[in-house]
C-alpha cells in the first residue's frame, strides 16, 4: 500500500509540473486563453497584474473544494489539494526561474493544449484533479457517468473561456483556447481510456466447438457461446464471444484461422473490461 501511494504522488506531481509547463511555455507567453481556475486567474491577474497566476488558481480553488469535499469524498479531495499545491506552486516557480518567448498562437493552442491534457490526464488517472473546473467536471461526472471526462471539462471551461474573449477584448485569443481545450479534451481521454488496449471478438463457424477448445486451451481466454441464427438460411448458430487483450490478436487470429480457415470473425475494440484477467471495478474510477 506504501509504495503505491508513493508511485501515486509522484504520478500526480508529475502530471501537475506537466500542466503547469503548460501554462508557462505556451498559454501565458501568447496570450491564449486557458480554461478552468486557471484561466479565470489568467484573467484577473490581467486585470490585477500584482497578484501571480498561481496564487490567484490556489485561493480561487479553496471555496470549490469544499463545495465538492461533501460529494467527492475525503482521499479525492487530500489528493487533489495536494496537486492543487503543486501545479499553482510549479506556474509561479517555472515562470520566476524562465521566460517563455511567444509563438504563433494556433501552435501554442495545439502544443499547449496537448501537453495540458496530458498532464490532466496523468492526475486525473490517479483519482485526482488539480481542482477548479477538473472537480466541477467530477461532479457532472456523478450525475453523468456515462460521459467521459473530456468532454465533461468543456462545460465549465466554455464559462471561463467566454470571461476571457470579453478581459482581453477580442474574440480570437477565446477561439484559440478553445482549440487548446479541444486537443486537451481529446489528449486526456487518450490518457485516461485509450491505454485500454483490450478487444472483443465474435466468431461464427460450424467448428465452433474446437474454436472455442483452442482459445480456452491455448490462449487461456474465456468464451461465451452466443444463440444466433442465420437471417438468410435460418440455420440455428453458435456465435463465439471472447476478449483479450490487443498484444494477443494475432494468436488469436491464428487459433481459429488453424482450426477452420473459413471461420467469420468481427474484432471489435473494447473499453472498460471488467472481470478475471482484465481490471476492477472502483466507485472512484472514471
Amino acid at each position: 500500500m506504501r509504495k503505491e501511494t508513493i508511485r501515486s504522488g509522484l504520478i500526480i506531481t508529475l502530471g501537475s509540473v506537466i500542466f503547469a509547463l503548460s501554462f508557462d511555455a505556451f498559454f501565458a507567453p501568447t496570450q491564449v486563453a486557458m480554461g478552468g481556475i486557471t484561466g479565470l486567474a489568467q484573467v484577473i491577474n490581467l486585470l490585477v497584474p500584482g497578484l501571480s497566476v498561481g496564487l490567484l488558481a490556489f485561493l480561487l480553488n479553496v471555496p470549490l473544494f469544499l463545495a465538492g469535499w461533501k460529494f467527492i469524498g475525503f482521499r479525492l479531495l487530500a489528493s487533489s489539494l495536494f496537486a492543487m499545491a503543486v501545479s499553482s506552486a510549479a506556474i509561479d516557480a517555472i515562470a520566476a526561474v524562465h521566460s517563455f518567448p511567444a509563438m504563433d498562437p494556433m501552435l501554442a493552442a495545439v502544443c499547449g493544449g496537448a501537453l495540458m491534457g496530458l498532464g490532466l490526464g496523468m492526475v486525473f488517472s490517479q483519482g485526482a484533479t488539480t481542482g477548479g473546473t477538473d472537480i466541477v467536471a467530477r461532479l457532472l461526472k456523478l450525475k453523468f457517468p456515462w460521459l467521459p471526462m473530456g468532454k465533461l471539462v468543456l462545460v465549465p471551461d466554455g464559462v471561463v473561456l467566454t470571461l476571457a474573449a470579453i478581459a482581453f477584448g477580442g474574440v480570437e485569443t477565446a477561439l484559440y483556447g478553445a482549440v487548446a481545450i479541444f486537443v486537451s479534451g481529446r489528449v486526456m481521454d487518450t490518457v485516461l481510456y485509450g491505454l485500454d488496449t483490450s478487444k472483443v471478438a465474435y466468431i461464427i463457424s460450424d467448428r465452433w466447438r474446437q474454436i472455442a477448445d483452442a482459445l480456452l486451451r491455448d490462449r487461456q481466454r474465456g468464451v461465451t457461446i452466443l444463440r444466433g441464427e442465420g437471417a438468410w438460411t435460418g440455420d440455428t448458430k453458435q456465435v463465439l464471444m471472447v476478449a483479450f487483450k490487443q498484444k494477443e490478436i494475432v494468436g488469436v487470429k491464428q487459433a481459429v484461422h488453424d482450426t477452420d480457415p473459413r471461420a467469420f470473425m468481427i474484432v471489435c475494440d473494447a473499453h472498460d473490461v471488467l472481470g478475471e484477467g482484465f481490471g476492477d471495478y472502483g466507485k472512484e474510477n472514471i
